[in-house]
C-alpha cells in the first residue's frame, strides 16, 4: 500500500513538473536543452533552400533571440526546425509543439485569443501583385476576374471588406502555400494574387522573369507582423521581447533588414528592394505588441 503511495505521489510530481513546463517554456527548453522553432516553407520572412535548411528575415531574428535565451538559460540550446502553414501555426505553438513562430504571422485579436506575440518586428502592407500586362491598376478593375490568396490567411477577406470593394465580384482561388498562390498567378489561372507586400515582392523576385509582374492598387490594409509564442508564458514573452528590443537598439534588426531586403538574397541571388516604411520605423521606435485591430483605428 505503501508502495503505491510512493508512485502515485511520483506520478503527481511528474505530471505536475509536466504542466509547470508546459506553461513555463523557459524551463521546459532549459529541461531538453532544445528549442522548437516554427518556419515557414515560402514565406517573404521565412523560407526553405531545401534539405531541411531555413532562412530569411524572421528566422535571423529568431536566431539572435535562441542565443538571447541561452544566456537566459544558461544553457546551449539545439535548434530543432517545424515546419508550419498558415492553417496549422496556431494550433502547434498552442499544443506546445512548436516554442516559438518565426514565419510571417499577423498580430491580430482573433489570434491572441490563443497564443501571444512578441513585440511588432514588421508592420506589412497589404498589396495586389498582377502580371504587367494585365491592364489592372486597382481594386476595381478585379470586377470578373479571379484572385488568389493562401489558405488560413486573412487576405481576401481584408480585400473584401475594403471601402472601395463595394459591389465588386470576383472568384476566389487558395494556393496551399504563399508559392502556390503564385503559381496561380503565374499559370493564368488567377488574375490577382493578394497577399503582403514583402511576400508578393519575394515571391516576384524569385520568378523567371521578374519584369513581368507588378504590385498595384490601394494599401488593403496595414497589419503587424510579430513572433508567435505560447499564450500565459509571462517570463519567456519577457525574455523574448528583450532580445528583440536589444536588438533593435544595437541596430542588428536594421542590418537584416538591409541583407534580406535591400540586397541580394539567396537562393536566387536577386533583389526584392523593399525599404523600411514609415509605419516599421515607427514600431521599432517604440516596440509594442498592439493587433491589427490598433492600427485601423482612425
Amino acid at each position: 500500500m505503501k508502495k503505491q503511495i510512493v508512485v502515485t505521489a511520483i506520478s503527481m510530481l511528474i505530471a505536475g513538473g509536466a504542466f509547470a513546463q508546459a506553461n513555463d517554456t523557459l524551463a521546459k527548453i532549459k529541461a531538453a536543452g532544445s528549442i522548437t522553432e516554427g518556419v515557414r516553407e515560402s514565406s517573404g520572412l521565412s523560407y526553405t533552400l531545401g534539405n531541411g535548411q531555413y532562412t530569411g528575415f524572421h528566422y535571423d531574428v529568431c536566431a539572435n533571440i535562441i542565443k538571447d535565451l541561452e544566456k537566459a538559460t544558461g544553457k546551449k540550446l539545439e535548434t530543432k526546425y517545424q515546419p508550419v502553414t498558415s492553417q496549422n501555426r496556431v494550433p502547434l505553438v498552442q499544443n506546445g509543439t512548436v516554442d516559438i513562430e518565426c514565419g510571417s504571422t499577423t498580430n491580430n485579436a482573433t489570434r491572441a485569443k490563443d497564443v501571444s506575440f512578441a513585440v511588432t518586428t514588421y508592420v506589412e502592407e497589404v498589396r495586389i501583385a498582377v502580371k504587367a500586362n494585365s491592364g489592372i491598376t486597382s481594386i476595381k478593375d478585379l470586377n470578373g476576374k479571379t484572385v488568389a490568396t493562401t489558405t488560413g490567411t486573412t487576405s481576401v477577406q481584408t480585400l473584401r471588406k475594403n471601402e472601395r470593394a463595394g459591389g465588386i465580384d470576383f472568384k476566389e482561388l487558395y494556393g496551399k502555400d504563399h508559392s502556390d498562390s503564385f503559381l496561380l498567378l503565374e499559370s493564368g489561372r488567377a488574375d490577382a494574387f493578394v497577399m503582403d507586400g514583402s511576400i508578393l515582392a519575394s515571391n516576384i523576385a524569385k520568378a523567371k522573369t521578374p519584369a513581368d509582374y507588378k504590385i498595384v492598387g490601394e494599401v488593403l490594409s496595414v497589419e503587424p507582423i510579430a513572433i508567435m509564442i505560447r499564450k500565459d508564458d509571462p517570463a519567456f514573452k519577457k525574455a523574448v521581447d528583450d532580445s528583440i528590443k536589444g536588438q533593435i537598439k544595437n541596430g542588428d534588426l536594421a542590418k537584416l533588414w538591409d541583407k534580406w531586403f535591400i540586397q541580394a538574397i539567396p537562393p536566387a541571388n536577386v533583389k526584392i528592394g523593399l525599404p523600411l516604411s514609415d509605419a516599421t520605423k515607427a514600431a521599432w521606435a517604440n516596440p509594442n505588441d498592439k493587433p491589427m485591430e490598433d492600427y485601423a483605428k482612425k
